[in-house]
Parts: C-alpha cells; sequence; structure tokens
C-alpha cells in the first residue's frame, strides 16, 4: 500500500511535511475571514447603501462623517484591521469570529450615522479651528479695550466729529483733507472751551488715536462675521454654536451703533451741564465698555467650552467620573458661587467706569480716608443739586450714578467686596475638606489664578488712585479688570456642566474593550511564527 504522506494526517492537524510560502498562506487565511464575515456584510450593505446613496452632491461628505463617527463610537478595531489580524490565526481560532463580528458592527454603525447625517449634516461639536479662532477674536477684543481706554485718558475720542463706516476708515491723504478734518474739530465744544490753541499737528496726534481706535473695530467686525459665515456655511460649528456666533455677530455691530452714540454726547452743548467740562456722557460710556465686555465673554466662554467637549469627548470615561465629582452637593453651592462672582466682577468694572466718565478718580487722593473719615460727609454724598425733580425723588440714585463722590466711594465699597469675595473663596476650598476633595485640580489651580489677579488689580487701583490718575497707570488698571474677569470666566468655564447633547454623548459611551488591535510589530512576529510552525 502506497504512503499517504500528508493527505494522511487528520483533518484538524497541520500538514508539517509540506512547505506553504507564507504569502500564500495569509492570502487564504483572509479570504477565509471574509467568507466568515459574509453573513453580517449581507445584513449590513442593504441598509448601508440604502442610507449612503442618499444625494449625489453630498455623497462624499455623510461618508466621511461615518467613518469618523464610527471610529469614535467603537473603540475596537476597524474591519480591515480584523482582517489584517484574523490572517495570522488559525482558521478555526475564536479570535477570527470576535473581529469580524466588530468589523459588520462598525459598519452598521456607519449606515446608521450616515444616515443621520444625511438629515442634519451639523456636528454634535464644533472644530478646534473655531474654538482657536475665538480666542484670537477675543485676544483682539482685549486689546482694543485697553486701546480705547488709552484714547479716552489722552482726551482723543472726540477727534473725528463724524461717524462714516465704510469711508471713515480712509487716513486723510491731503493737506485740504486734514483742513477738513480740522475745521470741523474747531466747531465741536472740547475746541472751543479747552483746546483752543491746538495747531494742526498736534490735533494729527489725537486724530490718528480715534481713527486707529475706529479702524481697529471695523477690522474685528469683518474678521469675524466672515468667518462665522464660513464655518457655518461649511458645516464646521454645531448649531447652538452657531447661534452663539450670529449672536456675537449682532453685539459686535451694536457695539459700534453704542460707541457713536456715545461720540456723539460730547460733540452738543446740550447734552451735558453748561459750563462743565466737555466729555462724552458717563451712562453712555459705561454701556460701551460693557458691551465690549459681554463680547469679549462670549468669546472667551464659547471658544473654553468647544476645547473642553473635546477633551471630554477624547477620554469618556475620564469625562464620566469629572461630571459625577462636579454634581456633588459641595461643588453646586461653589458653582454658584463662582457664577456670582463673575457677576460681582463685570458690576465692579461698570462702576469704574462711571469713576472714569465723571473724572471721580481726580478727588479724595488717598486710601482708605476720604478726607477725614472713611466716607465722605452725608450731605456731601446725597447732595440735592443732582436732583432734576422737585420732590427729590431722584436724589438718591442720581447722586448714586451723578455725583462724583459717591461715585468713588461705591467703586471702593464694590472693589472692596470683589477683593473680599475672592479671598473668602479661597479659604473656602482651602479648609473644607468637602470641596477641597471633590474641586478639580484645574479648577484649584484656578482659584488661585484669581487670588493673584485680585491682588494685582487692587495694588494697581490704589496706585491710580494716589498717584492722581497716571496715563499708564490708569490704562494698566482698566487692563487688569478685564483680566480679571477672564479669570473669573475661565474658572466657571473648568467647572460649569456642558451641554446636554454631550452630557448624554458622555454618559453613554460604551465601554473599552478588552481586545485591542495589536502593534504592527506584534503582527509581524506572530506572521513568522506561523510561518514557521507550517
Amino acid at each position: 500500500m502506497a504512503d499517504a504522506g500528508p493527505a494522511s494526517a487528520p483533518p484538524n492537524q497541520p500538514r508539517r511535511n509540506c512547505v506553504v510560502p507564507l504569502h500564500s498562506h495569509s492570502r487564504v487565511l483572509a479570504m477565509a475571514s471574509i467568507f466568515q464575515a459574509f453573513p453580517q456584510l449581507r445584513t449590513a450593505a442593504p441598509r448601508l447603501s440604502r442610507r449612503l446613496f442618499v444625494c449625489r452632491p453630498c455623497l462624499n461628505a455623510p461618508v466621511r462623517s461615518a467613518i469618523a463617527a464610527s471610529r469614535s463610537s467603537a473603540p475596537g478595531p476597524s474591519l480591515a484591521q480584523s482582517l489584517r489580524w484574523n490572517s495570522t490565526q488559525s482558521l478555526r481560532s475564536t479570535a477570527t469570529i470576535g473581529p469580524s463580528r466588530a468589523g459588520s458592527s462598525v459598519l452598521a454603525g456607519a449606515a446608521d450615522t450616515a444616515g443621520r447625517s444625511s438629515s442634519s449634516s451639523y456636528p454634535n461639536v464644533s472644530s478646534k479651528s473655531v474654538a482657536y479662532w475665538l480666542l484670537g477674536s477675543a485676544a483682539s477684543v482685549f486689546g482694543i479695550v485697553v486701546f480705547g481706554g488709552l484714547t479716552r485718558l489722552t482726551e482723543s475720542g472726540l477727534s473725528i466729529t463724524e461717524w462714516r463706516p465704510v469711508t471713515g476708515s480712509l487716513w486723510p491723504g491731503s493737506e485740504e483733507a486734514w483742513e477738513s478734518e480740522f475745521n470741523k474739530y474747531r466747531s465741536s465744544p472740547e475746541f472751543a472751551q479747552l483746546n483752543s490753541s491746538m495747531t494742526l499737528p498736534e490735533f494729527k496726534q489725537i486724530y490718528f488715536m480715534e481713527w486707529a481706535h475706529r479702524l481697529w473695530g471695523r477690522v474685528i467686525g469683518v474678521t469675524f462675521l466672515l468667518p462665522t459665515a464660513y464655518f457655518i456655511a461649511r458645516k464646521r460649528v454645531a448649531p447652538s454654536t452657531a447661534y452663539k456666533l450670529v449672536g456675537i455677530c449682532g453685539m459686535i455691530g451694536f457695539q459700534g451703533v453704542i460707541g457713536w452714540w456715545m461720540v456723539k454726547s460730547g460733540l452738543k452743548d446740550d447734552l451735558f451741564d453748561p459750563g462743565s467740562h466737555p466729555r462724552v456722557s458717563q451712562y453712555r460710556l459705561t454701556a460701551h465698555l460693557g458691551a465690549a465686555f459681554a463680547v469679549y465673554c462670549s468669546m472667551v466662554l464659547t471658544g473654553l467650552s468647544i476645547l473642553k467637549e473635546h477633551r471630554m469627548l477624547a477620554d469618556p470615561a475620564k469625562a464620566a467620573e469629572k461630571l459625577k465629582t462636579l454634581q456633588h452637593p459641595a461643588l453646586r453651592v461653589f458653582r454658584g458661587s463662582v457664577t456670582g462672582l463673575v457677576l460681582l466682577v463685570f458690576t465692579t468694572a461698570m462702576s469704574g467706569a462711571l469713576v472714569a466718565g465723571l473724572d471721580a478718580g481726580l478727588i479724595y487722593n488717598e486710601f482708605p480716608w476720604m478726607g477725614l473719615g472713611l466716607t465722605p460727609p452725608k450731605k456731601e454724598l446725597f447732595d440735592p443739586f443732582y436732583s432734576h425733580v422737585p420732590d427729590q425723588s431722584d436724589l438718591w440714585w442720581r447722586n448714586m450714578l451723578e455725583n462724583p463722590s459717591l461715585v468713588q466711594l461705591d467703586h471702593r465699597v464694590l472693589a472692596t467686596t470683589t477683593f473680599t469675595a475672592i479671598i473668602s473663596l479661597f479659604a473656602y476650598t482651602r479648609f473644607s475638606k468637602g470641596v477641597r476633595s471633590k474641586l478639580p485640580k484645574d479648577a484649584q489651580k484656578g482659584v488661585l489664578g484669581v487670588v493673584h489677579l485680585v491682588s494685582l488689580q487692587v495694588a494697581l487701583g490704589i496706585s491710580t488712585l494716589i498717584y492722581m490718575v497716571p496715563t499708564w497707570l490708569a490704562s494698566a488698571h482698566q487692563a487688569g479688570a478685564l483680566a480679571l474677569l477672564t479669570g473669573a470666566v475661565v474658572l466657571y468655564s473648568r467647572i460649569s456642566m456642558p451641554r446636554r447633547a454631550i452630557l448624554r454623548q458622555v454618559m453613554n459611551s460604551p465601554a473599552p474593550r478588552t481586545h485591542a488591535v495589536p502593534h504592527i510589530n506584534t503582527r509581524v512576529e506572530a506572521a513568522k511564527a506561523a510561518g514557521k510552525s507550517l
């Protein structure tokens, strides 16, 4: 009887006397893996085709979003990785079946995601580029706020007596144009009462300050409006972020209107008291600064929220633990305190705008005393001179907003309250065991940063008062106010809860799979080992 050789070996045993090339064996195993995954592919393919081929012009966008969503929602290996991994395994190995099913689940998830993308292609989370652009725009707003303060301190804000949104951005290029602008300024109350001896070169200096301030504002408007339209048209932002961007665009446009409304109050005699120093209305100045602060905070908070959502979705398990910690009752109280702190810092800054508008920093240039005591006399604080009605029913609020002595006292009280509140919040995070053990590290650093900022701001404020409001100190004090508000907003961002959509996505994220795709070197070694065993 002839020797059967390798053909007589049992079917489950490898043929030890037959040498099969490694690439041929891998090809056979890959084909076998495809046949094993065929039942799942057959059920997933019709659904995938129905939901992908919805609109020919928009065919590529759903596919790309489906692949990206499937990668983020399925931490396991993809179908191609599964086939490459299975090619190094035995045909009857149980490891071959698991990844193949995972591959079919990836296809099924891609089909579902593509179907959802066809109906609404806006992402759940805005692109990181949107966040970086928002933070860059916020930095530009920070700069224009400081430069606007310098424009006011150098008394340059009333040098341009017209508001031309388009043609006003052009610099006067001829002597005739300069003479025309100078003649317009000569007709203003500021020139008649304060700068009657001003020459044309001196006028050019203050004109440049106001012109640069207005041009900067136009640049901010254009560089925010056009990218907003681009990001929304290209569907790079979430729907909620799109509404916020449109709202910020409206606020920027409204800010330009408020700016001219403020300047206009200093160009007419009937808009301020007869014989008084020509200046813009302190109410309109406060509104102008408050609108700028609101635009700035909106940009910062929106940009930080987008980056925070990306970090949470990158590691859902860690994010879920942090969210559970933030829901602790002690941190809820802390979060409410930080919200109140943001409002308190904003209110203190607005009271500083009233001080600047009334030049109230030029009186009582000592601290903490105001004259012979901590406060001026009561008759000086509530002077009937500022009442505009016979029954003096407006005595208290007009003195609080128009009396320089009481306005400065109000700012002192608010500043002291802000400093005390921040120090108390810092002590609460250090000595309360419940808060100290639960508060995230980034929030602890945020509290410490706010303490440093408020300490610097108090030093700048007292120095500005004692030295009778020098330009550089007053400008630094205004920048410090916005920096302190930034620190409070950043702290609020770190302890705030995300949007409900992100919260559900984090909480419903699948647990990470126990099996992972081996490294490329591991697969090569496994293939070599399989070849040696043949």
